[in-house]
C-alpha cells in the first residue's frame, strides 16, 4: 500500500514535466523569417554637377547614304531583284556619276576601269576571273521586312578596301539604293535583317562591328549599333607575344656551347 501510493505520488510529480521540455525544445526553431544580415543599398545613375549648363547637339544627319533611285536601269517587274544584272548595275552607277573618288558613289579610277570591262551577261559572269571584275558574288535577302529580297553588292577596292551596297526595290519597279558604304573591311556578315561588317579598330588587337539595320522614316539603312571586340587570340594588354622577353630588361641567356 504504502509502495502503490509512492509510485502514484512519483507519476503526478513527473507529469508536469513533459509539456516544459516539449516547450523549450521548440525555443530554437519557431518557423518564422530569419534575418540574413544587413543587404547593400541600391544605388541608381547619379548625375555629376546638374548645375552645369551642357552643350546642345544639333540634329544628326543620317550615318548612310541617302536613298537614291538608279537610273538607267530597265524596271523591275514583280520587284524581284534576283533579274537585276549587278554588274550592269554598277555600271549605270558609274555612268551617272562619271570620274566621282569619294563619297557613296566615290571609286577609284583603276576600279571603275575595270568595273567597264566586266561582263554584263550570266554566262560571261561566270567564266570571269573573280580578280579581273572588281563586282564580287550578289547575296539576297529581305532586310526592309516587306517580304522581298534586297540585292547586296560588293566591290572590291584597293588595299583591302570595299564597297558594301544595298538595293531594293519599290511597287513601281524602281531600283533604289539604301546602303552605300567604303570600308577597310575584314568580313561582311548578315544576321536576321542587319549587314554586319567587321573593321580594323584604331586599338591594336581590337576590331570595330557596325550594323546597318533599316530605317522606315528615312527610307534607308543606318548604322544602328557599334561594338569594339577583342580579337580571338590577341595576347592581353601587358602580356608579352609568343616569343618574346617575359619582362622589361630581361637578358637573353649568354652563348654557350653549341649556342649562337
Amino acid at each position: 500500500m504504502v509502495n502503490t501510493l509512492r509510485l502514484r505520488t512519483a507519476a503526478r510529480t513527473l507529469l508536469p514535466l513533459f509539456p516544459l521540455g516539449a516547450l523549450l525544445a521548440g525555443c530554437g526553431d519557431t518557423g518564422g523569417l530569419v534575418s540574413a544580415g544587413s543587404t547593400p543599398t541600391a544605388s541608381g545613375p547619379v548625375h555629376l554637377w546638374p548645375d552645369r549648363r551642357g552643350a546642345s547637339v544639333p540634329p544628326a544627319d543620317p550615318g548612310g547614304a541617302p536613298p537614291e533611285y538608279v537610273k538607267g536601269i530597265p524596271p523591275v517587274r514583280d520587284q524581284d531583284v534576283h533579274a537585276v544584272d549587278p554588274v550592269a548595275l554598277v555600271q549605270a552607277e558609274l555612268r551617272a556619276h562619271p570620274d566621282t573618288e569619294v563619297g557613296a558613289d566615290g571609286m577609284p579610277p583603276r576600279t571603275a576601269a575595270a568595273i567597264q570591262e566586266c561582263a554584263t551577261d550570266q554566262a560571261g559572269q561566270a567564266e570571269q576571273d573573280p580578280e579581273a571584275c572588281p563586282v564580287l558574288k550578289p547575296y539576297y535577302r529581305d532586310l526592309t521586312g516587306n517580304g522581298k529580297d534586297e540585292l547586296i553588292v560588293g566591290i572590291e577596292f584597293p588595299d583591302k578596301m570595299m564597297s558594301v551596297r544595298v538595293y531594293t526595290t519599290d511597287p513601281g519597279g524602281r531600283l533604289n539604293r539604301i546602303m552605300a558604304t567604303t570600308e577597310t573591311v575584314i568580313s561582311v556578315e548578315l544576321a536576321g535583317r542587319d549587314v554586319i561588317l567587321k573593321v580594323p579598330s584604331g586599338n591594336r588587337g581590337y576590331e570595330l562591328i557596325t550594323a546597318w539595320s533599316w530605317d522606315e522614316r528615312q527610307l534607308t539603312m543606318l548604322p544602328t549599333r557599334e561594338q569594339i571586340v577583342r580579337v580571338p587570340g590577341s595576347p592581353a594588354p601587358g602580356n608579352p607575344a609568343p616569343g618574346k622577353s617575359q619582362a622589361p630588361g630581361a637578358r637573353e641567356p649568354a652563348p654557350g656551347p653549341g649556342r649562337p
